[in-house]
């Protein structure tokens, strides 16, 4: 059997849901929906967190990286799946799938981490309020998100290179709406114990393990909770820990249902709503999430608006 790799010119075939025309048009608008959605929030939440002096705290900080991670995770899948549902073709160049596998598995685990940076800071908020502000310092706040970006880079550059190098036989058709890394195992042609084991490692570090410090976090602000007796105080933690948690529950939930589990376990077309779900679906969501039950966006937005009329009328 030939198991050399074609030349990196070839060009892939998405076949996303060739199988379901009917549904594609609804798909297409659907998704071009969310991703005008997903732009539009995201971006106001980091203009907002930025021009708002009031926001200039570690918590706005984080949340900026998280609308920027969403920005970026969505504009390296959507664009050209669009372009692949509204066209005749469905074909992606070797590099432009390259790029996709890359930065989806960079931003995705850097989100990973993020949240669990985020979860941290809301425990030292609630747990060590007399002390946040010396907990959570400006140069600590840079190097863990730092820490989060440097992170997802190097789990995406041992992944990428492990999965390319894999023989392919000729295969060209990825059996998704972009390149992921599922789909592009089922299309070599040789089994990679090495691969399964450097996934698992990295699913531990990137996917357990900081979900283990979100879970010890609430834990300990759960508690805290309880005992706080001011009801406004108790709601305001309330609304930005639910928004945070909820956050968590969507992404992470479809994340270690999807790669946590052995791949041959989930049906495709199962697996493929699934990766809509956790690609298209939640980077729209975080932004209403966050805005939605947060009187801090919402009065900084107010304020950015009158500050913007009053410099016009003047």
């Amino acid at each position: 059997m030939d198991t050399n790799n074609e030349s990196s010119t070839t060009d892939f075939i998405l076949l996303g849901f060739s199988d379901q025309p009917q549904l594609e048009h609804i798909i297409s608008g659907v998704v071009f929906v969310f991703y005008i959605i997903t732009l539009v929030g995201n971006t106001a939440i980091i203009l907002v967190s930025n021009l708002d002096s009031q926001l200039h705290t570690p918590m706005y900080f984080f949340l900026s990286n998280l609308s920027f991670l969403d920005l970026c995770y969505a504009t390296s899948i959507i664009p050209q799946m669009l372009v692949n549902l509204w066209g005749p073709t469905k074909s992606i160049t070797y590099g432009g799938c390259v790029l996709q596998f890359f930065f989806a598995l960079d931003l995705g685990a850097t989100e990973c981490l993020l949240l669990a940076v985020m979860a941290y800071d809301r425990y030292a908020a609630v747990c060590q309020p007399l002390h946040y502000t010396v907990l959570m310092h400006p140069q600590l706040c840079q190097k863990m998100v730092l820490t989060a970006w440097l992170g997802g880079l190097g789990s995406a550059l041992i992944v990428c290179s492990l999965t390319l190098k894999l023989p392919r036989c000729g295969h060209r058709e990825v059996d998704n709406f972009f390149c992921e890394m599922p789909a592009l195992l089922k299309m070599a042609c040789v089994y990679s114990k090495v691969i399964e084991i450097v996934v698992f490692a990295l699913g531990v570090i990137f996917l357990l393990a900081p979900l283990s410090i979100i879970f010890i976090s609430y834990a300990i602000i759960t508690q805290a909770v309880m005992r706080i007796k001011s009801t406004a105080r108790w709601h305001k933690v309330l609304n930005t820990c639910g928004s945070h948690l909820t956050v968590v529950t969507l992404f992470y939930g479809t994340i270690i249902y999807m790669y946590m589990k052995p791949q041959n376990s989930t049906s495709e077309d199962e697996g493929k709503f699934l990766t809509l779900f956790y690609t298209i679906v939640t980077p729209t969501l975080n932004p209403l999430i966050y805005t939605l039950r947060n009187k801090d966006v919402k009065s900084a937005v107010k304020r950015i608006l009158c500050e913007r009329k009053w410099s016009a009328k003047s």
